[in-house]
């Protein structure tokens, strides 16, 4: 059993590690003055695990970035945007990075990126720097799906768009640049632009109407707004207001929720195509 003095350098040890993620280099702990046996003795101890060779990490650490460690990969793309609190595309699997013709320690079971970051990875690294995120998700996702994520970036100030203008993009990354909207304000609203852009009408994100913003304007009057868990209670009910203020003052409002937007897409297009033949985007 530990005495009271080495149980004060072993939660010392975990304070570092705990700043670093919960997962990290042994030589950088090292460096911060810990020695090898103390490492050793934290290990024993169980209050450490080793992934790999040269990680430690905090028992309860992260699952996900213990096993980036254990395979020396780093997780990017969709993975490490929803981990930033981008727009999540809910993923079937991890995907991860590794430098070209790089073969990760251990198997994984994942979708790898093998290619050469924009940024350049720091061995410390066990989540992409935004810049290899979303140059990454430009080539990998759908476009619509990648200008959700792009936009929330931007919307969260992960990144700014001048930052994204001075990197070598792929001719995808290039068209984001050209397409996304800083201020865009949900995920949602930039994936019900980019399915009706075809329409090549006028169409305003986040325009100002009747002291609200609203979702999409398209044209002069219709109005597309797209609920979120949140519109509830007091949001529902300033929802529901400001829907009868756009009736009274001639527009007209479409309203429909997340899960119609990923799931009912066909339903949706058609209210709005129905609500264009009659002209009702039109003042």
């Amino acid at each position: 059993m530990p005495t009271g003095l080495e149980h004060s350098i072993d939660m010392d040890i975990a304070h570092l590690i705990h700043r670093a993620g919960g997962v990290a280099r042994t030589s950088d702990i090292i460096d911060a003055g810990v020695s090898a046996s103390r490492v050793s003795s934290a290990v024993r101890s169980g209050l450490l695990e080793r992934p790999s060779r040269g990680w430690i990490a905090l028992a309860d650490a992260d699952p996900a970035l213990k096993r980036a460690a254990e395979a020396g990969v780093v997780l990017t793309c969709v993975t490490a945007a929803a981990r930033r609190g981008l727009w999540d595309v809910r993923p079937r699997q991890v995907h991860v990075g590794l430098a070209p013709n790089a073969k990760p320690r251990r198997a994984l079971r994942a979708h790898h990126h093998w290619c050469k970051p924009i940024v350049p990875r720091h061995p410390k690294d066990l989540v992409d720097p935004i810049e290899n995120v979303l140059a990454i998700a430009a080539d990998c996702q759908t476009y619509e799906n990648a200008l959700a994520i792009w936009e929330s970036a931007l919307r969260l100030q992960a990144v700014t768009l001048e930052t994204l203008r001075t990197l070598p993009l792929t001719p995808k990354g290039r068209q984001l640049i050209d397409q996304v909207r800083p201020f865009a304000d949900a995920g949602t609203e930039s994936i019900i632009f980019a399915r009706l852009r075809w329409l090549d009408l006028p169409m305003q994100r986040q325009a100002w109407v009747l002291g609200h913003r609203v979702d999409l304007l398209i044209g002069d009057r219709l109005v597309i707004q797209v609920d979120g868990g949140h519109h509830v209670d007091r949001q529902r009910a300033s929802d529901n207001e400001h829907d009868a203020r756009l009736r009274i003052a001639g527009y007209h409002t479409i309203r429909v929720t997340y899960w119609q937007l990923m799931h009912d897409w066909h339903t949706v297009e058609r209210l709005i195509l129905d609500a264009i033949a009659r002209g009702l985007h039109l003042a």
